[in-house]
């Protein structure tokens, strides 16, 4: 086990091991074998009953003992389960049949009959082509009779079952099953999505009612329940609610999902920060920087989060500036939202007492890795929110969600959702985003 800056342990590691175990050969699983893990995961987290295999694991030299001492100290059987997963695809080519080996010994032999079977469905050579010979009459070229040409054209054996590669998404130059590359989104429901949704706030608070939030709310219910979340809403949470609220989500098992994505609907402000700026308002009057809620999910705090995509999206201000834009030398779209009944979601930002040089940056990463904060305003601006229609940022997202979600990634969608926003109003409003995911985010679309 390694330690990162702050002495924390952290599963980034490389073990070695003695010639003749199930790891030691130095020679790679194949990636046929992998895959197969990897698609058997939730079935695996969800069934495996691992105790009965430590003991063959490590005398058939698949594991240590130090590692599986690790392993066993992960809090909860899903957790151990689907790290143990993950470990054995660093323990070389005798590992996989030697775990299949195992869980039959085990009496799990239903798993590792899934396995294969998972393993078998896979190619593990390329496609044989073998040529063959096609007449094809060609032009006629001064002579009465035609010229034959002979073509050799590489054609599939007749044995073999034909497996064309999955089209690239569009919008995207990555393929949606590169592993390497994209977020596998595969369990169903894929993760949890909680909605705060804070629309009347105390006397003593100065905030006004929120009018216009429902119609948010509402939009954002339908369209993650479309992409395969399970949706929660609680409205008008103090401070206190709201963060006790996500530490207990954070909290639990989320080792058979495959994500996780927090929305809040309130009042904001700008706040010191050394990693995400911003704050917004329980119901009280009392904010909560937007670091602080991003915290509970990171990789020290939720540890069945982990390498998995943590999605925050927030409307609420940023400050209280206003943009007036500036003159560009083309036509601006027009846009009919500059109305007396838009609203903005901001309070003054009140400087605090204090240092406030401190780096921006954390000493260990990927603590706070496979986050992304998708803001509704540039930090230190207002966020504007029509009475009737919503806020300008949740029924652009929703809308763009609606026609991209099935073919762009994330961040493509968020870059119309920028571009569209910064077109509206007389006041003028950008979002933006802090992305630290490692891979590209598609939704899944029923």
């Amino acid at each position: 086990m390694v330690t990162g800056p702050r002495g924390m342990p952290g599963r980034w590691r490389c073990y070695g091991g003695g010639r003749g175990s199930g790891g030691g050969d130095g020679a790679a699983m194949e990636e046929r074998r992998r895959r197969a893990l990897r698609r058997s995961r939730v079935l695996l987290v969800e069934r495996l009953r691992p105790e009965p295999l430590w003991e063959p694991l490590r005398e058939r030299g698949v594991f240590t003992e130090a590692m599986l001492e690790e392993l066993r100290s992960l809090r909860t059987r899903r957790e151990q389960v689907r790290q143990l997963v993950i470990d054995l695809e660093s323990r070389g080519q005798q590992a996989f049949p030697v775990f299949l080996s195992i869980l039959r010994d085990t009496g799990q032999g239903e798993l590792a009959d899934a396995l294969s079977e998972a393993c078998g469905s896979l190619p593990s050579q390329p496609i044989n082509l073998r040529p063959v010979q096609l007449e094809l009459s060609g032009e006629k070229r001064g002579k009465s009779e035609s010229t034959v040409e002979r073509l050799s054209i590489p054609v599939q054996d007749k044995n073999e079952q034909f497996r064309a590669p999955p089209a690239p998404a569009k919008g995207s130059a990555v393929d949606k099953s590169d592993q390497n590359l994209v977020y596998q989104l595969k369990a169903d429901p894929c993760g949890h999505c909680l909605i705060i949704n804070n629309i009347t706030f105390s006397p003593d608070s100065g905030l006004s009612t929120r009018t216009g939030s429902d119609v948010d709310c509402e939009r954002l219910e339908k369209r993650f329940k479309s992409l395969c979340f399970r949706v929660q809403t609680l409205r008008n949470l103090k401070a206190q609610e709201i963060n006790a609220k996500l530490r207990s989500l954070a909290q639990q098992d989320h080792s058979a999902l495959d994500c996780c994505l927090v929305v809040i609907l309130s009042h904001g402000c700008q706040t010191s920060h050394n990693q995400f700026p911003g704050g917004i308002y329980g119901t009280d009057g009392i904010s909560i920087p937007i670091e602080k809620i991003v915290k509970h999910f990171d990789g020290s705090n939720c540890p069945s989060l982990r390498g998995k995509p943590k999605l925050f999206f927030i409307q609420a201000c940023g400050g209280d500036q206003k943009d007036q834009g500036f003159e560009v030398d083309c036509d601006s779209p027009e846009d009919e939202t500059c109305r007396s009944s838009v609203e903005s979601d901001a309070t003054p930002f009140q400087t605090p007492s204090g240092n406030l040089d401190e780096p921006d940056a954390v000493a260990s990463l990927p603590t706070p890795g496979d986050i992304l904060v998708s803001y509704s305003t540039f930090p230190g601006f207002v966020s504007w929110r029509d009475k009737s229609s919503g806020s300008w940022y949740v029924e652009t997202l929703d809308s763009m969600l609606g026609q991209h979600a099935h073919s762009e990634d994330l961040l493509t969608v968020l870059v119309r959702v920028a571009n569209a926003v910064s077109a509206k109003g007389k006041f003028k409003q950008i979002p933006g985003c802090f992305n630290f995911l490692r891979k590209k985010f598609f939704f899944m679309c029923k």
